[in-house]
């Protein structure tokens, strides 16, 4: 038992490894930008290449997972992660950049799907909840400290963040070579799934509605990130350090709050309840910024919904883990692919709205969160009903 939670530990450090080496970019934009020359266009894109390479390699990924092994993707994922660092800390050109983020992405689908079908090989159902919450925080946290530890080492000089990120994927690379043991494979009795390629799983209406539910949560959170701190600066005249304290101490809080009462609440009401719940709340509280006049009700509103979605996304895992059956990584490479898509088009949709009107984006979010929420309604309602037409055969 001790061993199998260290494994599993392990497996998921590396998951935060990589994460905390995507958000260590973000203190540094601004100066490489000025540094490069870039122009905005050109600093998008590097920031999008990440998600689009993630987008395109995850299915496969996902497949390869289930086929040649989880622990080969996960030290191949963390070389290629140190690889992709170490060419972004020497790269001098526009294309050099882009094609260390491009790397990257492909990292972030190797380990990502693995390291969170991993973890579902080695925990039983009841364990589960608690085991995707830790998946879930690592990614979290990983966000959160990142820019932080960033900002630090960049004292030592703007392409120090990335060298530092690369040795300390490399050791990852070493340590689970070495150290992590491949999961033996569960015998399922029940599951939604029998042995099926990637267009019999989207045809499986639980595993459709659920992936699109996915990627509407996906942009949802993006186009509310990526559009906050223009729109909180504009409306409400926060500074940028005001901005930076808010959106840091709020993703603490909700990714504390994650660690130790998800499991509990999930206990209590399911997945399911919990995935509508934080929809309808998300919704409701960046209506509340479209609509209000109050700093402190702007501050209170950004911790609920980071706290909603940072509930939303171990919810989603844990039921997606508990149908998968023996296709966890095909299963969690297609999760990541529909979350990578909202990554990019959230930001665009975002961006575009917000040219139209400043409230626009958050107006077209709160309606459709809410309205995804009566979706998850639906497709509870369906899997309730199927469960009955199986029980009567």
């Amino acid at each position: 038992m001790e061993n199998k939670k260290s494994m599993m530990y392990l497996a998921i450090s590396n998951l935060f490894l990589v994460f905390l080496g995507v958000g260590l970019v973000i203190p540094v934009i601004p100066q490489l930008k000025e540094e490069m020359n870039f122009s905005g266009a050109t600093m998008g894109m590097m920031i999008s290449i990440f998600a689009i390479a993630q987008l395109i390699a995850s299915p496969l990924t996902g497949m390869l997972s289930d086929k040649i092994g989880r622990k080969k993707l996960i030290a191949t994922g963390m070389i290629i992660f140190s690889i992709s660092e170490l060419l972004f800390g020497l790269a001098q050109t526009k294309n050099g950049f882009y094609f260390s983020r491009g790397l990257g992405g492909v990292a972030a689908a190797l380990v990502m799907p693995s390291v969170t079908a991993y973890v579902a090989d080695i925990t039983d159902i009841s364990e589960r909840p608690k085991a995707m919450g830790l998946v879930s925080a690592a990614i979290s946290g990983g966000f959160i400290i990142g820019p932080g530890i960033g900002g630090f080492i960049a004292h030592y000089g703007i392409r120090a963040p990335f060298f530092a990120a690369s040795f300390v994927a490399l050791v990852g690379f070493i340590v689970s070579l070495i150290i992590l043991k491949e999961p033996k494979k569960k015998q399922v009795v029940h599951s939604n799934l029998e042995k099926s390629s990637i267009w019999d799983i989207l045809k499986n209406p639980i595993f459709t509605s659920l992936f699109v539910i996915i990627l509407i949560s996906s942009f949802g959170l993006q186009a509310f990130e990526s559009i906050y701190s223009i729109m909180t600066s504009v409306n409400f005249g926060f500074t940028i350090s005001q901005i930076a304290m808010i959106i840091t101490v709020s993703g603490t809080i909700a990714l504390v709050c994650q660690i130790f009462f998800f499991n509990w609440i999930v206990s209590h009401i399911s997945e399911m309840k919990l995935i509508q719940l934080t929809f309808f709340v998300s919704g409701l509280f960046i209506a509340v910024i479209a609509f209000t006049d109050s700093k402190l009700v702007v501050i209170l509103s950004t911790f609920m919904i980071f706290l909603s979605f940072d509930l939303f996304r171990p919810a989603v895992t844990t039921y997606l883990s508990k149908n998968a059956g023996d296709q966890q990584g095909t299963i969690n490479g297609l999760n990541s692919t529909f979350t990578s898509f909202g990554n990019i088009l959230g930001p665009m949709a975002a961006g575009s709205l917000f040219d139209i009107n400043h409230f626009y984006p958050y107006y077209v979010s709160a309606l459709i969160l809410v309205g995804t929420g009566f979706l998850t309604l639906l497709l509870n309602q369906k899997k309730t009903t199927m469960q009955k037409v199986h029980a009567v055969k």
